[in-house]
């Protein structure tokens, strides 16, 4: 049966691979089981964050030939005191029995898409078949069974549209910095579809037109460095075995962890089970509002509102976990409520 594994690996800065080579070294990872790589990197998060490709470019390197198919997903922004990071995750054959279900994994690297194909019904097509087929190979036949799917997606530059332009197409919008709010929503109402929280007719128009329509297990994150999506599904299977469990939360606005609480002590943290990672995405929303109360994310020139939200939530969610070694993600588009978002929470059974 296969089995998953997950190492959580503090960086010095986004080339920093001697955590991930040391462990191979003395063989706590097997390069050769490798299928995701996660990461959080200190950059700006926004259109010129070049940390992300240049953790991806050095990882790449450390890994040599076993890079090939490893899905890498680095998501920029450590506002505040969260702690850069990266995770990898594993399958491993294991002839023992153990418990199940337990977590399983897959992940599938999508085609390229066209500049103009970005923030429409196209991406959002690409992206549910890219779901599914990575659910087929984690072995999920059933969508409640997912509890997180994380997408690296494409975001535009300006020669990207001016390449469309060039060809008589037209691109969903010329702003490079919102083209990201695009994709990622295209990119989470793909997941939405896939998993049957809407269907292909309601998802289309509804891209970053209309928030009530979204999924509450999608966490996308747009990155300069590609133009197809490198999607990691991860659920709970009984062909599974090993340690390691999995639940999700849906955050109602930014300090909403009352539903992340819930699921940690479904999972048993603290008493039969320990963390192993934190995932989140983070949303100033529409209103401009928490609870009644007025924020100014959606007003500062100076910082974008996604590094505001994420040093919001990171901190409300790492004062819960009592760490700061958590990933947050901003830009929530269609991915939870308007101005919440998904939580996904990795344990580790230490206990039947």
């Amino acid at each position: 049966m296969p089995r998953a594994r997950l190492h959580l690996i503090h960086t010095s800065a986004p080339d920093d691979t001697s955590g991930l080579t040391d462990r191979i070294a003395d063989g706590r990872i097997d390069p050769t089981r490798l299928v995701a790589i996660l990461g959080k990197t200190e950059g700006n998060g926004c259109v010129n964050d070049f940390t992300r490709a240049f953790s991806v470019q050095a990882l790449t390197a450390a890994l040599g030939a076993d890079a090939k198919g490893v899905a890498m997903v680095m998501s920029g922004g450590t506002e505040g005191g969260l702690a850069p990071h990266i995770l990898t995750f594993e399958v491993l054959d294991d002839d023992t029995s153990g418990p199940d279900p337990a977590l399983a994994i897959g992940s599938v690297i999508t085609r390229d898409l066209a500049p103009e194909d970005i923030g429409t019904a196209t991406q959002i097509e690409v992206v549910a078949e890219g779901v599914t087929k990575a659910m087929a190979k984690a072995g999920i036949t059933a969508p409640e069974d997912v509890h997180f799917v994380q997408i690296k997606c494409p975001l535009l530059t300006a020669a990207r549209v001016a390449d469309a332009a060039g060809r008589g197409a037209a691109t969903t919008t010329t702003d490079t910095l919102k083209s990201m709010g695009f994709s990622r929503g295209a990119s989470a109402l793909g997941v939405a579809v896939a998993l049957g929280e809407t269907t292909a007719g309601a998802a289309s128009p509804a891209i970053l037109a209309d928030p009530s329509v979204y999924s509450a297990r999608a966490s996308t994150s747009a990155g300069i460095e590609l133009m197809g999506h490198e999607i990691i599904v991860m659920g709970m299977s009984d062909a599974w075995t090993g340690p390691l469990t999995i639940d999700h939360a849906v955050m109602a606005d930014q300090i909403d962890i009352a539903p992340v609480r819930a699921a940690m002590d479904r999972l048993g943290i603290g008493a039969t089970s320990t963390l192993k990672a934190l995932l989140a995405k983070a949303e100033p929303g529409t209103t401009g509002r928490i609870r009644g109360n007025r924020h100014i994310m959606l007003d500062d020139s100076d910082i974008a509102a996604t590094r505001h939200a994420r040093a919001f939530v990171g901190g409300a969610l790492a004062g819960l976990a009592g760490r700061t070694d958590i990933y947050v993600s901003g830009g929530a588009e269609h991915q939870g409520p308007d101005g919440g978002g998904p939580v996904a929470i990795i344990a580790e059974r230490t206990s039947p």
